[in-house]
């Protein structure tokens, strides 16, 4: 999976065309965050057969790559797991609304001999980030891991060379559970790492923390899962060590606080049984869209998304809306100008 897959290739068509394939069907662009990739490229499959006058073209470059790209309008709409800054927002030459689709959890992925079952709490993970914790036998991390095999060996810490959604709902968790992060680097997209080498894309990081003996990274759940590496337990603000799954990221959103224009934050949540570094994705789109026929299209599938597409999420190991915020979102699809 490259990250600039093309999920419809009809360059010779857009070539001749714009928009249009050359069977008359309509392309409509998207790009940005490669952490909702797996299951936004399962929509825009099942899509293309409850609407075969439509289709899809999204690259996945990357949350930096996606606010560029809808401010710029060179793409129907932009994909994001970090909602856009307020200046950012006032730079776009419209006003772009916050779609959120599913949530999903950034997991601590690691290669050791042997793969030992790891718990990890919010003093370890930001220690490693910050070059503080260098070893994997430090002592924070054995008696966090008592019995465990941790060798006398350097952590190797691996992050997002490019600007990302994951690095995004990575630091957001960092900046509340660390002082210290938040004072020396802080959240965004893309940050001034204090350690570490450099991946692109959830691909990226996992491929060099699978090849590299000693590593640690953060990938979305389901890279983890492909690519069938281990990923730590995390405490929670609770005290618990809680695994990434489906259900305790919808335990994570369950209890975010969701203001109108649908940014908001949701790691390190407060349920008992919340996985505490998850988060949403979205979708950006513009209130008013430039092309009637396209834009009247995008809203026809962002209903089906959300009323259909939000069942598929599970079984790519994302959590769907809750039906509550569902009908809150709809109600703002429902507001787009054609």
């Amino acid at each position: 999976m490259k990250p600039a897959t093309f999920l419809t290739i009809c360059l010779s068509a857009l070539a001749a065309g714009g928009g249009s394939t050359a069977s008359g069907q309509m392309m409509i662009n998207g790009a940005g965050a490669t952490f909702p990739y797996p299951i936004y490229s399962k929509w825009f499959d099942e899509y293309a057969r409850v609407d075969p006058s439509v289709r899809f073209n999204y690259q996945s470059i990357g949350s930096g790559g996606g606010q560029k790209q809808i401010m710029a309008q060179t793409v129907d709409f932009g994909a994001s797991d970090g909602p856009m800054s307020d200046d950012n927002l006032s730079k776009a030459p419209g006003k772009i609304l916050h779609i959120p689709t599913v949530a999903g959890a950034v997991v601590v992925t690691y290669n050791l001999p042997g793969n030992p079952a790891l718990k990890l709490d919010s003093d370890a993970v930001a220690g490693i980030y910050l070059g503080q914790i260098k070893k994997w036998n430090d002592p924070k991390l054995t008696a966090l891991n008592p019995g465990a095999n941790l060798a006398d060996k350097d952590i190797i810490v691996v992050h997002r060379s490019d600007g990302s959604g994951t690095t995004y709902i990575f630091t957001d968790y960092l900046s509340k559970v660390s002082p210290d992060w938040k004072t020396k680097v802080g959240n965004n997209t893309s940050v001034n790492w204090p350690t570490g080498i450099g991946g692109k894309g959830n691909e990226g990081v996992s491929g060099q923390v699978k090849q590299t003996s000693g590593a640690i990274g953060y990938v979305e759940l389901i890279y983890a899962i492909q690519n069938k590496m281990p990923y730590a337990e995390v405490k929670n603000a609770t005290g618990e060590f809680i695994k990434a799954t489906t259900e305790s990221v919808t335990a994570a959103i369950a209890t975010a606080q969701i203001p109108d224009d649908f940014r908001f934050s949701m790691t390190n949540a407060p349920g008992k049984n919340a996985y505490p570094i998850a988060g949403a994705t979205w979708l950006l789109v513009y209130e008013q869209q430039k092309e009637t026929a396209k834009g009247k299209k995008l809203v026809e599938f962002l209903k089906w998304a959300l009323a259909k597409g939000e069942d598929m999420a599970k079984s790519l190991d994302y959590a769907p809306l809750p039906p509550e915020l569902r009908e809150r979102v709809l109600k703002r699809v429902s507001e787009i100008k054609t």
